[in-house]
């Protein structure tokens, strides 16, 4: 079997079926037009140049398509990439399919809806649980299969739910030190923080923003959906403005893109549960293949920090 993209080492040749994840144009020093390509497989993906693309080669290599890729692995100031010798497009006859490069989260699907629907099933307030319960049946086909983002952490297949359930069992463990928590408002807002991404993101392949995500947001996108659901649902209380603004103030800082900043513990803690599940998530990827002793490659989403991973570790 062909070892994954990302155990390639600087040096080695290769030879093997990727997918175009993201194709965007530029035009070189010489004036004459080139494709960067990022392409993919389940273990991650790699950056390359297609040097004097053509319009046809445009047309021919666009995101979601599966190529043959025969080149070298290189370091470009401290990451991957992949030089091409030669692509092209692959053929119905070579046996591969879009779902042999996705990568996809560790657990199950229907594992990920079970623990969430048990979190649910475990609150007490009849208005919290009501909406939560609510709004994930409304998009429980795009929640379990969306990526939590399109790049830095947990952008594969199922991600935004595994994000989720992650949270969850970290929140659990805290509200068990701090019972002063109220554990409905936050595993609500768990659930909910990044449930606007189903509108936000275009689906699970080639993950691009959509006109609604770029002009409005997925935290504009929930807190007018948590509005809907309470009026559909005939619910009034002060617990939809609070978990309104749990979503609005979940990224910290206006500088992160918070709304609001957190004025309430709950909302306190769900940011700090959600920066330490995404920075986790960025640091195992960037490790995963980084031998012990070595160094990881840059990682833009933290401070451009290369990452160490002591001898002694497994």
């Amino acid at each position: 079997m062909t070892k994954g993209l990302l155990y390639y080492e600087v040096g080695e040749q290769f030879d093997a079926f990727l997918l175009i994840k993201n194709m965007t144009k530029g035009i070189a020093s010489n004036g004459k037009p080139f494709l960067t390509l990022i392409l993919q497989d389940r273990t991650g993906d790699i950056e390359a140049k297609l040097w004097d693309a053509s319009e046809q080669d445009e047309d021919t290599y666009k995101p979601e398509t599966i190529v043959k890729v025969t080149g070298d692995i290189l370091n470009y100031r401290g990451r991957m990439q992949l030089k091409i010798r030669q692509i092209h497009p692959a053929s119905p006859n070579d046996g591969v399919q879009l779902s042999d490069f996705l990568e996809t989260a560790p657990l199950k699907q229907d594992e990920m809806i079970s623990k969430i629907t048990q979190y649910i099933f475990e609150m007490e307030n009849p208005n919290i649980q009501r909406i939560t319960r609510h709004l994930v049946k409304k998009y429980q086909q795009q929640f379990l299969v969306y990526p939590a983002a399109t790049k830095n952490h947990h952008e594969f297949v199922s991600g935004l739910a595994y994000h989720v359930v992650s949270m969850l069992d970290l929140a659990k463990a805290i509200a068990a030190l701090y019972p002063s928590l109220d554990r409905d408002l936050l595993y609500s807002g768990i659930i909910l923080h990044d449930l606007g991404k189903v509108h936000e993101l275009s689906g699970p392949i080639s993950t691009t923003y959509t006109v609604e995500g770029n002009l409005l947001g997925h935290i504009s996108i929930m807190v007018t959906e948590i509005a809907k659901a309470a009026e559909e649902l005939g619910i009034h209380g002060e617990e939809i403005m609070v978990l309104q603004h749990l979503i609005l103030s979940h990224h910290g800082k206006p500088e992160w893109g918070s709304a609001k900043p957190p004025m309430i513990k709950e909302a306190e803690i769900l940011h700090y549960i959600d920066n330490i599940d995404a920075k986790m998530n960025m640091m195992d990827r960037a490790l995963r293949t980084v031998k012990p002793g070595e160094f990881s490659e840059r990682v833009f989403a933290l401070d451009n920090r290369s990452f160490y991973k002591p001898i002694f570790h497994k």
